[in-house]
């Protein structure tokens, strides 16, 4: 069997430009790899766990499936499908819950944040606005992960934990049963670029430094226009390190481009016609895949369809390791 990578994208938000740097182009460019099997799911479960607006769920579940399609997403060599569109992996999720220990899920990262939270802000009841969504979280993320028994699961650091929670159900239930379920492994890629936003610091909707990814030309540039640099005027010589510009534009050239537009800022090239480099550089990627996205979005139901023929793809795989499971616990046709 080919090595499973498995990775899934709450439906939150609108992308933006550094969720393509750091995330959806790479993503892509692995799927392509001849020895691995790729899965993408949009985690709209999920993302009724931190947003309760259905409509920026709908929206952004829309919004998500038409980005990864645009920037290349090919569903005839990735498996892409909508979690929700899977009722097998919400009934494994039940399964695990059974057999995960609650002082296993006392210690997940985002529930003792919620907990210190409510500490630090002097509430008698710690757990005080805390919903199970949320406490419960990391079983749902291992039932995605052991649904399609993924062997990599590619994550940011912040994320390592419930990964290794996924081990801990697993190795618990092929315990107590039977071995049926793979024990994935968390990839943290060091070398992926974490693209700095219009203020300097990491690009983030929740600083709101953003650069939008399939805006217009004259928007796209409007958004360039605001990240910040000094003072110097036009002749003075400049170094990259003087306005995250500079990051922005490496994301995107060639090695020998960014050595070309390094010297000119040492020549004394203006801030603002740096900005009109960097915004040309920027469209020249994305012109097509913007249009793309905007002839995806006019017609969501080419999208529902490339999620539903990935949900069948994937519910037949799923359906044959859950028959498996239902047999191990005991759940079965009485004959």
């Amino acid at each position: 069997m080919k090595k499973r990578v498995l990775t899934g994208v709450t439906t939150t938000g609108i992308p933006h430009l550094g969720n393509y740097v750091g995330a959806i182009r790479p993503a892509i460019a692995a799927a392509a790899n001849p020895d691995a099997e790729s899965f993408l799911f949009l985690a709209d479960y999920h993302g009724i766990i931190k947003c309760h607006d259905p409509e920026v769920i709908h929206a952004s579940t829309q919004a998500v499936a038409a980005t990864w399609l645009a920037c290349g997403l090919d569903p005839e060599r990735t498996t892409f499908y909508r979690q929700s569109d899977i009722p097998e992996v919400p009934e494994l999720n039940w399964i695990l819950t059974c057999i995960t220990a609650k002082g296993l899920m006392n210690r997940a990262h985002a529930y003792k944040a919620a907990v210190q939270a409510n500490l630090d802000a002097g509430q008698t009841d710690q757990d005080h606005g805390v919903e199970m969504g949320l406490y419960s979280y990391p079983i749902l993320m291992s039932a995605d992960i052991l649904m399609f028994n993924a062997h990599e699961v590619p994550v940011g650091r912040d994320q390592i934990q419930h990964v290794e929670m996924t081990r801990d159900i697993a190795q618990r239930f092929n315990h107590r049963f039977k071995e049926l379920f793979v024990l994935p492994e968390a990839k943290v890629d060091d070398n992926v670029e974490l693209l700095v936003g219009l203020d300097g610091r990491k690009m983030s909707k929740s600083y709101g430094n953003t650069i939008p990814l399939f805006e217009s030309e004259k928007k796209l540039q409007k958004a360039v226009n605001k990240i910040i640099t000094n003072l110097k005027e036009p002749g003075e010589p400049k170094s990259p390190d003087e306005s995250p510009l500079f990051d922005i534009y490496k994301a995107f050239a060639t090695p020998a481009e960014t050595a070309e537009f390094t010297q000119m800022l040492a020549d004394g090239l203006a801030w603002g016609e740096a900005k009109k480099l960097l915004g040309a550089k920027l469209n020249a990627e994305l012109a097509p895949k913007r249009e793309r996205f905007h002839e995806l979005t006019a017609r969501p139901a080419q999208i529902e369809d490339i999620l539903q023929a990935g949900a069948a793809k994937a519910r037949k795989q799923a359906r044959e390791l859950l028959d498996q499971v239902r047999d191990a616990v005991g759940i079965r046709a009485l004959r």
